[in-house]
């Protein structure tokens, strides 16, 4: 978080060297990471997101952020005794 890259076009993540540390890797876009954040602080109990590993946390904060759907659009499916480690959630967004 210590350097941003502006880019003439819209990408939800960018894979590259990092100028402060040198490290290859993937830098998410601000706004991807804004609602991220936004999300992880007032969760709605629809999307149950303690349930939600990493990845699909991230899925969700991107489909909000970068297309055209809403929280009503997120649907999250969770098992009764499935965590998801196990497979127990699924992400899905309504057309």
């Amino acid at each position: 978080m210590e350097s941003t890259v502006t880019r003439e076009f819209d990408v939800s993540h960018l894979s590259r060297t990092c100028p402060v540390c040198d490290e290859f890797g993937r830098f998410v876009n601000t706004v991807v990471v804004e609602r991220f954040d936004a999300l992880a602080a007032d969760p709605p109990a629809h999307l149950h997101w303690e349930q939600l590993d990493r990845l699909q946390k991230w899925l969700i904060a991107e489909r909000l952020s970068r297309k055209d759907h809403s929280l009503d659009d997120i649907e999250v499916t969770v098992g009764d005794d499935e965590t998801p480690e196990d497979g127990g959630a699924d992400v899905g967004a309504q057309a």
